[in-house]
């Protein structure tokens, strides 16, 4: 059973930095091709970054491009989102999210990953 569980959300104001974590049991972690999606109140779940199973391919929505790096550490099992230069628009619940099926490069549609963690709640203040 694949689960995966999200950490390091919390309030912090304009300006500060975050850095989440999304810990993967259940699969092999390195043949994993995985992103990072957030969902606002009232609106639908979108892409924020993505990294291939090799970790040589990253993609980013343009909102972020330049201030949040995406990165994996393959001898933990875990994925993580540094987000630097944060604004009160990236407040969100923050999901990590498995693509079961391609691995060498990143798709950015929800319905293309398989497996979900919980959600972690980022407040951003202004």
């Amino acid at each position: 059973q694949v689960q995966l569980v999200e950490s390091g959300g919390g309030l912090v104001q304009a300006g500060d930095s975050l850095r989440l974590s999304c810990a993967v049991s259940g699969r092999s972690f390195s043949s994993t091709a995985m992103g990072w999606f957030r969902q606002a109140p009232g609106k639908k779940r979108e892409f924020v970054a993505g990294i291939n199973a090799s970790g040589g391919s990253r993609s980013y929505t343009d909102s972020v491009k330049g201030r949040f790096t995406i990165s994996k550490d393959n001898a933990k099992n875990t994925m993580y989102l540094q987000m630097n230069s944060l604004k009160p628009e990236d407040t969100a619940v923050y999901y990590c999210a498995v693509d079961n099926l391609i691995t060498y490069f990143v798709r950015q549609r929800p319905d293309d990953y398989d497996y979900w963690g919980q959600g972690t709640q980022v407040t951003v203040s202004s």
